[in-house]
């Protein structure tokens, strides 16, 4: 594939900016309360949709990671410890603001932090929870080192989902990630929290188009189901700058038959939901839509919360 071919997106990943007013009010408003979201930061093509179909994604911890990711748009730097002590209340704020109902919260990496910003998430959560108990929190978190001691200072926060991405297959992670993240890391994180606490809900992320392999894929998914991941995304990989130095380009546009097969296939699987398309993002509201029909439902059968269903037992 040349290098021209690969800056012309096709015509399936053209979409329209941001033109609602609703847009334009969340968007100031977080600009007023010094609050970032990932999709602002990682440039998400779905936030007018999002954010007017009662969702949104808050990233935390400000806006510099600690770790250089090559297919990520976050500013990395070393925020030298700082966090905002007040920045759980101003989330549970917006969030009061926005009339949400399904609310995302991820987080820059901060390897920086004794805790790598356990706590800080985690007392986030549970802002929100207080505020607003019948809200649906799921957390999109760093691998936090795969430390039992973080990841279940944030599972025992009762985030309904928890959501960690692998973000492309172990072959290629060494090229597509920072040095301190890891295939296996990832996946190791992903199993404690099922460790932690079986029944809550485990989700991650696959982006294509990063010259990954179809056996490589499929891999994966075998990995990811046998560390008891129920939900997966598929979304094509768009390189944030044209810095290739710092950014990885795309090395292929994934035409959307086969995010279809591969949706298919995960379902075949035993994932518990598979959305799978070009404009797919980890943060994606068709999801977040299944997952908050699902809890809804729990919650109104028992006020504990069982988690056993029978797509789990099929085969990894």
């Amino acid at each position: 594939m040349t290098t021209e071919h690969k800056k012309n997106r096709p015509d399936w990943l053209k979409v329209r900016p941001p033109t609602s007013d609703r847009y334009f009010e969340i968007r100031d408003m977080l600009k007023d309360l010094n609050l970032a979201t990932v999709c602002q930061e990682a440039h998400c093509p779905n936030m007018d949709e999002c954010w007017g179909g009662g969702t949104a994604t808050f990233m935390l911890m400000g806006d510099t990671c600690t770790r250089a990711c090559r297919f990520c748009a976050v500013k990395t730097g070393n925020p030298k410890g700082i966090l905002d002590l007040d920045e759980p209340q101003k989330v549970g704020y917006a969030i009061s603001q926005m009339k949400l109902d399904y609310v995302v919260l991820t987080s820059v990496d901060r390897d920086d932090l004794p805790d790598q910003g356990a706590d800080h998430f985690g007392k986030t959560v549970e802002v929100i929870k207080k505020n607003n108990p019948e809200m649906i929190v799921e957390v999109l978190a760093p691998d936090f080192s795969a430390n039992k001691t973080h990841i279940r200072r944030l599972v025992e926060a009762l985030p309904d989902v928890y959501a960690h991405n692998v973000e492309t297959v172990e072959q290629l992670t060494p090229k597509v990630r920072d040095r301190r993240s890891g295939y296996r890391q990832s996946l190791d994180a992903l199993e404690i929290v099922k460790e932690i606490d079986p029944g809550r809900y485990t989700k991650t992320s696959i982006m294509l188009g990063l010259g990954e392999k179809d056996p490589q894929i499929e891999q994966t998914l075998k990995d990811l189901r046998g560390v008891g991941c129920d939900v997966v995304t598929f979304g094509q990989y768009l390189s944030p700058t044209k810095r290739h130095a710092q950014h990885l380009p795309v090395e292929e546009w994934v035409h959307p038959d086969r995010f279809k097969h591969w949706k298919a296939f995960a379902e075949e699987m035993g994932f518990l939901y598979v959305a799978s398309g070009p404009l797919v993002r980890s943060s994606y509201r068709a999801a977040e839509y299944f997952m908050k029909g699902v809890i809804n439902r729990e919650n109104s059968l028992s006020s504990t919360k069982l988690k056993s269903y029978p797509t789990l037992e099929q085969g990894n």
